[in-house]
């Protein structure tokens, strides 16, 4: 019961420290929002939906001259210019980045009023001058910065030297951003690229005035419509919404791997009551001898299961509120810091635990209670445990046949699938009828497949490991749950292997058939390369070519008249030796001809766009082009799928100098047989921009294999609490084995089996469970991951890899999972004392 009562609170735990952590984490965030917002904030109209222009490394402005504007506005009381930017990087002496790892922005600005409102100076003073500069205390005490100390901050416009004059602490928590502030001079200058600039304007309300009819008075000294005006409510509430996307995304997804814990205690807990109400048997039958009917024995069994339910959650609603309190520990320690000071508990977050919990123990304890009020008088007069009705036993073969068949033909709907879409339903169904198949079925199988592992695991341990196997033979409805619980876990660890395989596998051989490039550049936190980045690689030495690759946004219309929204791909000529793109009509080189471009072949069959067609090419940040279409590529691979080529200078015929997107990546190639010393001296040329990576093939192909596997780790990490559970059920069915089992171990022990050979025959039984339920579970795994693959194929991804290794060492471990299990289960019984255990009813 105590282990039961431990599934439950693993599971709640689980529940309720998500709840806690993402509840946390919304009430951190919004409390920033609350205090860093002004009354009314104006930005320019080209920020619309709160986007700055990353993609040029420096933000839309607005002219001094419109705080003196704002300032005449009726109800304000003051007005002060402000600039952001998040396009830059900051390193210390030592060349190390000083920006966060945890995916929060860099962010350079102006020391204002506006900034006392979240933060304080705590040591030294604002910066006065170009020389200054003033840092976030977080940033400071992370990378041990003190005052003085000299700090490189690299934008768009050039680099910035500055010491630092002084450190500011947040009076509210800081979720890891890490904030540099300089004069307004300077940060106009040096982040905007001109004096007299800004990116915002921080309005301040008069006594009396509501911030709507502020902004109000604002709009109408400004201009209606000719900025963007946000309330500071509007500005939370945009704000947290780009924060709630992500958090939500993370909520459910720990959400569902605890409902996975949740399906594996389901297994525990009915095993357990199944147990119980068969060693009981004698006990119900005189109850129901002496008069208590069957609907007094359900409740009694229900109301155990109610009062371990309650238990187990109440105690698992408190490990929940620590294990949140852990997990902020976790992100504190990788750069994002959350204060237990805000640590929210919400009346639900308690309540879903309790009743989710409770349902749950209730639920999977209902069968045995129903089966234990089913027991008639006469079960007095027989031995407990007594065996299973074999008619149910054909129906749930029956039963569990027709599932699995219906599951098995989902998945092969869904591989033979031509489109993503219904492949994906198909897919879903398919796990959901096999997953619920072999769940129903786990007590056929058990007959042939625990002979069958006995034969290669067991027989070599004599006559100890044959009664081990009768052992687990001995009830396969209780050894088909048992398994099915580890079952469930390991399938989807098997599944995500075989789908993370393949997609490196896919994408290593793409990069292979596809890329000549010899170095790729780029940034991992996304941001542009800056000019004197770039002029710093075409200056390095050894080097053939090297290509700038932009994305600019246009409004394209086809030759049938349809228009679309659609990202072009800006690149130099040179593109076409770095990444080798299978062409349907025409030439890829063609494309980048003067007044010229290619489409996509999905594109080109959709609006029946053929080579020598005109497309009107509207520029969202220039003027509208008329240009041909030279080319098609094809779009079966999925690199540059779908994508449209544009030269770079036919793009910079349209679009001003001033609104030219920075290059996301670059891409080089080295001269021929100077790949080595090229390499070398791309790196040293970039060694000044540690923003930036720089990775040849083989680089790019590990770091893509190192991306993946991290992801499944992580998934492993909270697939692992399921597998606890399922460790749980063993130890649980093993248990309450060795006390059905107590006469009969007694006389086995006057016959002569020793205190060892006992020990190993439980450990063997547990053994050849855990592997039943691992074979069962890694083999629908890999029957999911090889279909998934399958749909996956559709986007290109080709390659079905089998991880055996991981597969391989999955089912060994399950060995010593099963041997853990066994441990304190093979110890009890090892210790009974023979009589006692011959005398035992």
């Amino acid at each position: 019961m105590a282990l039961s009562a431990v599934a439950v609170l693993l599971s709640v735990a689980f529940v309720c420290g998500t709840l806690v952590f993402t509840d946390t984490m919304n009430t951190t965030f919004d409390k920033l929002f609350a205090v860093t917002n002004s009354d009314v904030t104006v930005s320019p109209k080209a920020a619309e939906g709160g986007e700055g222009v990353p993609d040029r490394g420096k933000p839309e402005v607005l002219a001094a001259s419109v705080v003196e504007q704002v300032k005449k506005a009726d109800g304000v009381k003051g007005a002060e210019g402000g600039v952001v930017s998040m396009s830059v990087t900051v390193v210390n002496a030592k060349n190390e980045n000083l920006g966060s790892t945890t995916g929060a922005p860099t962010i350079a600005g102006n020391w204002n009023d506006n900034e006392l409102k979240s933060m304080k100076i705590t040591s030294g003073r604002a910066p006065r001058g170009p020389t200054e500069m003033m840092v976030d205390a977080d940033t400071a005490e992370k990378h041990h910065l003190k005052l003085g100390d000299e700090l490189r901050t690299i934008a768009v416009t050039g680099d910035i030297r500055a010491r630092i004059s002084g450190i500011a602490t947040f009076t509210v928590t800081n979720p890891g951003a890490a904030i540099v502030y300089f004069d307004t001079a300077t940060a106009q200058e040096k982040l905007l690229g001109a004096p007299g600039l800004f990116t915002h304007v921080n309005v301040t309300a008069k006594d009396g005035v509501g911030d709507e009819q502020l902004k109000q008075n604002v709009a109408a000294a400004v201009g209606a419509g000719t900025y963007k005006l946000q309330t500071a409510k509007e500005a939370a509430d945009a704000n947290r919404k780009d924060v709630g996307s992500f958090l939500n995304v993370m909520k459910y997804v720990m959400l569902g791997f605890a409902g996975i814990a949740f399906l594996v205690g389901i297994f525990l807990i009915f095993n357990t009551f199944s147990m119980l109400v068969a060693q009981r048997t004698r006990e119900i039958g005189l109850m129901r001898a002496i008069g208590a009917d069957s609907g007094q024995v359900l409740g009694s069994v229900v109301v155990e299961a109610l009062l371990l339910g309650l238990v187990g959650s109440l105690l698992g609603v408190g490990a929940g509120v620590g294990l949140a309190v852990g997990l902020m520990k976790l992100m504190g320690q990788m750069g994002m810091h959350l204060s237990t000071d805000d640590l929210t508990i919400a009346w639900t977050t308690p309540v879903v635990g309790l009743v989710l919990g409770t349902i749950v123990t209730v639920v999977s304890a209902f069968i045995p209670a129903r089966r234990a009020g089913k027991v008639s008088p006469m079960a007095a007069l027989r031995d407990a445990g007594t065996p299973g009705d074999k008619k149910a036993g054909r129906v749930r073969a029956a039963l569990g046949l027709v599932l699995t068949g219906i599951g098995g033909a989902g998945l092969f709907l869904a591989a033979a699938a031509d489109k993503a879409v219904p492949g994906s339903l198909w897919l879903a169904l398919g796990v959901l009828f096999t997953l619920i198949g072999f769940i129903v079925i786990g007590p056929l199988l058990a007959g042939g497949v625990v002979r069958l592992l006995s034969g290669v695991v067991l027989r070599p341990f004599g006559s100890v490991g044959r009664l081990a196997e009768r052992n687990a033979l001995r009830n396969p409805r209780r050894t088909g749950a048992t398994a099915a619980a580890l079952m469930i876990g390991l399938a989807l660890v098997a599944c995500l292997s075989v789908v993370g395989s393949s997609m490196v596998a896919s994408a290593t051989d793409e990069l292979d058939k596809s890329v000549g490039a010899d170095y790729i550049v780029q940034s991992q936190a996304q941001q542009p390369v800056v000019p004197q980045a770039e002029q710093a690689l075409r200056g390095a030495k050894d080097l053939d070519h090297v290509t700038a690759y932009r994305l600019v946004k246009a409004k394209i219309t086809a030759p049938d008249g349809s228009a679309k929204d659609a990202e072009l791909s800006v690149n130099d000529p040179t593109y076409v030796q770095d990444v080798r793109r299978k062409m349907v009509a025409g030439e890829h080189a063609a494309a980048y001809g003067n007044g010229a471009m290619s489409v996509g072949s999905l594109y080109a069959d959709e609006h029946h766009v053929k080579v020598g067609d005109e497309m009107t090419v509207a520029f969202t940040d220039g003027r509208s082009a008329k240009l041909k279409v030279a080319a098609i590529t094809s779009d079966e691979g999925n690199i540059d799928k779908g994508a449209m080529y544009v030269s770079t200078a036919t793009a910079q015929q349209y679009i001003p100098a001033d609104r030219m997107p920075l290059p996301f990546m670059l891409l080089a190639k080295a001269a021929d047989g100077k790949a080595d010393s090229a390499y070398a001296a791309v790196k040293t040329a970039l060694a000044e921009y540690p923003q930036y990576q720089v990775r040849n093939q083989t680089d790019y192909k590990k770091d893509l294999q190192d991306q993946v596997g991290q992801l499944l780790n992580m998934v492993y990490g909270l697939l692992a609490l399921a597998i606890i559970v399922a460790v749980l059920g063993v130890v649980n069915t093993l248990a309450l084995s060795v006390v059905e089992r107590t006469r009969e171990i007694g006389l086995m022990r006057a016959i002569g089996l020793s205190r060892r050979q006992l020990r190993r025959m439980i450990r063997l039984e547990s053994v050849v469970i855990a592997l039943f339920g691992a074979l069962l579970g890694l083999g629908l795994g890999m029957g999911w991951g090889a279909t998934a693959q399958q749909l996956l194929a559709l986007q290109g991804l080709k390659v079905l890899e089998i991880p055996w290794p991981t597969i391989i060492g999955v089912f060994a471990g399950s060995a010593f999972v099963g041997l853990f299990a066994a441990l304190v289960p093979a110890f009890r019984a090892g210790r009974m004392n023979v009589l006692n255990a011959i005398a035992s009813e």
